[in-house]
């Protein structure tokens, strides 16, 4: 049991762990990631909850529109939701990067516990591909999420809903995308390789981005 939480947890932590330490010029506290990362295992349960209601009662039969649509929106629309109403306005959400932290540390909170509830249910020999893929995937959706999050709070007022919706559309979009191309059986592999490498490229660039926006906003604030 020990071992396979391990390889559940560990996949979540490592990628935290990168995007955590890619920040050199200023140190988010670690109780408000704690916090976030809570919230990503709590909205799990409720996500599930709705999802196995929904397939009971038939609400939605069409496999394509339960597997893909459903519930990709549903997911990324909690993760959305609870970033906003709980860390946007937070006084400890003062520079751009903050967004890419706290997009990650929600979305990877959500993913760690999915990972647990699955590695106890198929075992281990899945966990390898589920840290490449799932949990890799997660990761990347919040940190696309969290920067335009981060653009939004440190914007001008003119463009800052905009930037909200963005916040939830783009990774919407990349997870349909994703949960898409898992529909394809017998050639998604192929499919999926070209995709992660995008997404990766996708999330980077957006860490990068932010990563300036950051240096500009401390020497605007002098503190650099």
């Amino acid at each position: 049991m020990l071992i396979l939480l391990s390889a559940a947890i560990a996949p979540g932590l490592a990628l935290f762990s990168y995007f955590y330490l890619r920040n050199q010029m200023a140190t988010e506290p670690r109780r408000t990631l704690f916090h976030t990362f809570i919230y990503g295992l709590l909205i799990t349960f409720p996500i599930l909850f709705i999802q196995y209601v929904f397939i009971e009662e038939g609400v939605i039969s069409h496999g394509f529109f339960q597997d893909v649509l459903f519930s990709s929106t549903m997911e990324e629309f909690f993760k959305w939701f609870i970033l906003l109403i709980t860390i946007y306005n937070h006084g400890e959400f003062d520079d751009p990067y903050d967004g890419i932290l706290y997009g990650a540390s929600i979305s990877l909170g959500f993913a760690t516990l999915e990972n647990v509830l699955y590695l106890l249910t198929y075992g281990l020999d899945t966990a390898f591909l589920r840290a490449l893929l799932p949990v890799s995937s997660h990761a990347l959706f919040g940190v696309v999420m969290g920067y335009y999050f981060g653009q939004s709070k440190f914007s001008p007022k003119k463009g800052k809903k905009t930037l909200i919706v963005l916040a939830l559309i783009a990774p919407m979009l990349l997870h349909i995308i994703y949960n898409t191309i898992l529909t394809f059986r017998g050639q998604w592999l192929y499919l999926i390789v070209p995709f992660m490498l995008f997404l990766w490229w996708f999330g980077l660039r957006k860490v990068k981005q932010a990563h300036i926006h950051l240096v500009r906003h401390l020497h605007e604030q002098n503190k650099i």
